[in-house]
């Protein structure tokens, strides 16, 4: 039984009225009349008696009008549920990350966006902006966060947020706290291992103020941003590191930040996607998520 036929029934039955029903609905006179036809067919009998202008309706009319009621309601009812089911967003993110948003951003971001859709889980594979944007152009992930925007003409750069590196040493270890980079360089150096993106980064910077690696005392090599913040922690040297990955230990004062009074030292990170791929309804709406934290400006 079509469930439009019934709406119309309901209408007519209500308002006892073909030109009512036509204006509640806004259907023409001669739509309604085809859809109670329609249905008196189906049903094998008169819904209502044709006096002139008037109708009546009959007794099996007050029977499907009681019966038509809750029967509308309970479709409607099966429609929203539905409606709301594909609403729902649920599933699993597999995000790829380099090391810095991937530890020290995307897991507070991801809780965010748990809050609001509690059917999710995450995925997170971290590695260098490189490997990131080449797994997503060979399909074997659909979206990242990387430190680079690299010469591939598959992938879709999305500016997302602006980190910035800063100079930072154990408390008390350089007695003066504004340098010039020249100055800073002078100090022990702990710093990454040759590849990662922060150590690519921190050397740019260096060309520009044109120091060598050669002027710089490397106090140590390490290959995480943790194991740099333990060596300064003891006393080994001064690092630059993202303001990102130091936040709570120069908020609990483990680390102090050294000011650099010649430059500034900014990067910025962005959202990775294939140009050619659809995302899913669960990526499309993370990557809006994303999209709206970047509106807001994170600050570093």
């Amino acid at each position: 039984m079509d469930i439009h036929h019934l709406k119309v029934f309901a209408s007519v039955f209500k308002n006892k009225s073909f030109s009512k029903a036509s204006e509640e609905l806004y259907l023409t006179q001669p739509t309604i009349s085809n859809h109670i036809k329609a249905l008196e067919d189906e049903l094998g009998c008169n819904l209502f008696d044709r006096l002139g202008r008037y109708i009546i309706p009959t007794k099996e009319a007050e029977v499907l009008y009681n019966l038509s009621t809750e029967l509308i309601e309970k479709i409607t009812n099966i429609k929203e549920a539905i409606a709301n089911i594909k609403k729902e967003i649920a599933g699993n993110l597999l995000i790829g990350a380099s090391s810095i948003p991937g530890v020290y951003l995307i897991p507070g971001i991801m809780a965010g966006f748990k809050k609001h859709h509690p059917g999710i889980s995450f995925q997170i594979i971290i590695s260098d902006s490189m490997e990131i944007s080449e797994k997503i152009s060979g399909h074997d992930l659909l979206m990242g966060i990387v430190g680079a925007k690299l010469g591939n003409e598959n992938i879709r750069y999305t500016p997302f947020v602006e980190d910035e590196l800063i100079a930072v040493s154990a408390p008390d270890f350089v007695k003066k706290k504004f340098l010039t980079l020249k100055e800073l360089v002078q100090y022990p150096m702990v710093l990454r291992e040759d590849g990662s993106g922060t150590r690519k980064v921190t050397e740019k910077f260096f060309t520009e103020k044109e120091i060598s690696l050669d002027d710089i005392r490397i106090a140590g090599l390490f290959g995480s941003t943790d194991s740099i913040k333990q060596a300064v922690k003891a006393g080994l040297g001064v690092a630059i590191l993202s303001k990102f990955s130091v936040s709570e230990e120069l908020t609990h004062g483990t680390l102090e930040e050294i000011k650099l009074s010649d430059i500034k030292m900014k990067r910025k990170f962005y959202i990775a996607t294939h140009r050619k791929r659809t995302l899913p309804r669960l990526y499309a709406a993370f990557l809006e998520h994303l999209i709206s934290i970047n509106s807001t400006r994170i600050s570093v």
